[in-house]
């Protein structure tokens, strides 16, 4: 099956260091279709030759493992093609179908890449010029808006010259092993499922950490912030893969409908539960990996009078028959002690303990995402001391990771969604109408916000966050992972 791959921003951060070293991964597997044509589109006036030396350079960057050899690059880089365009000029367009057409592939695949706020520009002027023909696909990258009304816009721009199964909206964490093999633990066994409610789970905590500060992002992420960054998006995907009811079969839409009913059973916001449930923070000067690092407040592009959050603490309930009364915990931030993703599945503690345990211990399920990916059943189990007149037991885990167990056969998250995208699979991307739920969803949260007279809690960079999140979860008797 012969493609054509557009970048849109083909120059910038995401397509070097995410889009082609995951395309390169895929050429260097014999997983990415023969007869495919990468076309960089970006301002910069490049030959094909010169911007393939540009990406030779950023390869180096990669991490070993991942970079090429000269003889691979050199074969991979035959695919790569370069078209100066302003995106803002309908004619450049006509020139990019010229080249598209010249070749008539079977596939057409339309990244963008780009700002946000040229994500309508762009699908309108491919319309204009006949290139949203039935094989075509495109992909738009985060954030769809910065609100519902702006992502409502952004939808029902795309509906007047795209269909639905024509747009892939990426979130690259459905991607990731964990997740894909989340659902497989889940729907692939007989072992979990029966257990997966609110009779036997106590709570359940997502946990999205990261070490490092908004780097060269400042302007944007002032503009965003961690619930528009994380939340409204990462974080409650993972949040329906855990709650979800099981598809009917494993097709795009069968998955999705289950997806949007979770997002349709959050418990909604009220002035007073948001006061209680969600905390926010922003870093303040401190330590990370034992050097003195500055505050948001201090960090290029950033307003000094700033009141973006870098950090989101919150609780929430699914408000149906399996999940009522069980808490969901999500915490995500910047600037964190250290880079750590994980999902944790807290059991209720047996009705009738016959044992002496630990205090407050329990079996849990914890679903690593971030820097390594597996899953860890934590359980209890008789110790050495046979001779004791109380027998006790002691905690011990089973631990599947997953670079151990498949090594060289794993597929990392923006590989598998671009050879996705290419065979028009949507199972893991998202429906228009997901993503506008979970946006009414955040909704109420930035509202209050945006007349809080207080602002977000300062907390000190390399810490866990502000202590009113470790507070929050302690109301109902419990506490987050690293504090077990």
């Amino acid at each position: 099956m012969s493609f054509d791959l557009v970048l849109f921003g083909g120059t910038g951060d995401l397509a070097w260091r995410k889009l082609l070293p995951a395309l390169f991964q895929a050429f260097r597997h014999g997983t990415l279709p023969e007869g495919g044509r990468i076309i960089s589109v970006a301002r910069d006036d490049l030959t094909d030759e010169q911007y393939r030396s540009r990406i030779q350079s950023r390869f180096d960057n990669v991490e070993l493992a991942k970079r090429p050899t000269p003889q691979e690059f050199s074969r991979f880089a035959a695919l790569l093609h370069h078209l100066r365009m302003d995106l803002s000029q309908p004619q450049d367009y006509v020139r990019l179908a010229d080249m598209l057409k010249a070749r008539n592939a079977d596939s057409l695949v339309m990244y963008v890449a780009t700002a946000p706020s040229l994500f309508t520009t762009v699908c309108e002027q491919i319309a204009a010029v006949g290139l949203n023909g039935p094989a075509t696909r495109v992909v738009l990258e985060k954030p769809l808006g910065h609100d519902l009304p702006s992502n409502r816009a952004i939808n029902a721009a795309l509906r007047h010259v795209l269909q639905e199964d024509q747009v892939f909206r990426i979130d690259h964490y459905l991607g990731k092993p964990s997740v894909q093999n989340l659902f497989a633990m889940r729907f692939g066994n007989a072992l979990f499922e029966p257990l997966w409610r609110r009779e036997t789970i106590a709570n359940i905590q997502i946990t999205i950490a990261e070490e490092l500060g908004v780097e060269t992002r400042g302007a944007f992420y002032d503009q965003t912030g961690a619930l528009r960054d994380m939340v409204q998006n990462h974080a409650l995907q993972l949040l329906c893969a855990i709650g979800m009811e099981p598809p009917i079969n494993a097709s795009a839409n069968a998955i999705r409908d289950e997806k949007l009913k979770v997002l349709q059973s959050l418990k909604p916001w009220s002035p007073d539960t948001i006061g209680q449930h969600v905390i926010r923070g922003q870093y303040a000067a401190g330590t990370s990996q034992g050097h003195a690092v500055a505050g948001y407040l201090q960090e290029n592009g950033v307003d000094p009078a700033s009141t973006t959050e870098t950090f989101v603490a919150l609780r929430t309930e699914i408000s149906n028959w399996r999940w009522a009364g069980v808490p969901f915990f999500i915490r995500t931030g910047k600037r964190l002690a250290s880079r750590n993703a994980h999902i944790v599945v807290n059991f209720r503690p047996v009705p009738h303990p016959i044992f002496k345990t630990p205090a407050g211990a329990a079996n849990r399920l914890v679903i690593n995402l971030q820097p390594k990916d597996g899953l860890e059943l934590h359980l209890l189990a008789q110790g050495a001391a046979q001779h004791q007149t109380e027998p006790a037991l002691a905690p011990v885990h089973l631990n599947l990771d997953f670079d151990q167990r498949f090594g060289t056969e794993r597929v990392g998250a923006y590989e598998r969604l671009l050879l996705d995208v290419i065979a028009s699979r949507l199972n893991l991307f998202v429906r228009s109408d997901e993503q506008e739920e979970a946006w009414r969803w955040v909704e109420p949260i930035l509202a209050h916000w945006r007349t809080d007279p207080h602002g977000p809690r300062p907390y000190a960079a390399g810490s866990w966050g502000p202590s009113a999140a470790s507070a929050m979860i302690a109301r109902d008797g419990f506490c987050w992972s690293e504090e077990v």
